[in-house]
């Protein structure tokens, strides 16, 4: 007699095809090649979250050395000034107040200027 497999490979296959909804062609119906594109989708989805922490950290990065230089120094003097005053901000804080707080992110500045 011919066996299916049954409940457990149709559920196995459903969670595939439903993770692949959205894909365009064969991929989102036929289970081998929308298992090929699932597994695909997850591993970049692995890779490009540490990715985004890299993303974020450089363009915070960007956004303070502009507005340092705009106060008169440059980011690693910056950086280097708060260490030594031991001002401990982030560079996420850091980026955060020289977009939404210039003149706090000034007052910060001179201060590891002074250093």
């Amino acid at each position: 007699m011919r066996v299916k497999k049954g409940f457990k490979a149709r559920r196995r296959r459903n969670r595939i095809l439903k993770l692949a909804k959205g894909y365009r062609g064969r991929r989102k119906n036929c289970y081998r090649r929308a298992n090929q594109a699932v597994e695909r989708a997850l591993d970049f989805a692995t890779r490009d979250r540490a990715q985004r922490k890299r993303d974020f950290r450089s363009l915070w990065i960007v956004r303070i050395n502009a507005a340092a230089r705009a106060v008169g120094l440059s980011y690693s003097r910056l950086i280097a000034g708060l260490a030594k005053k031991q001002i401990a901000l982030d560079r996420k804080v850091l980026a955060d107040m020289a977009v939404a707080d210039p003149a706090g992110f000034a007052a910060v500045a001179n201060i590891a200027k002074a250093a």
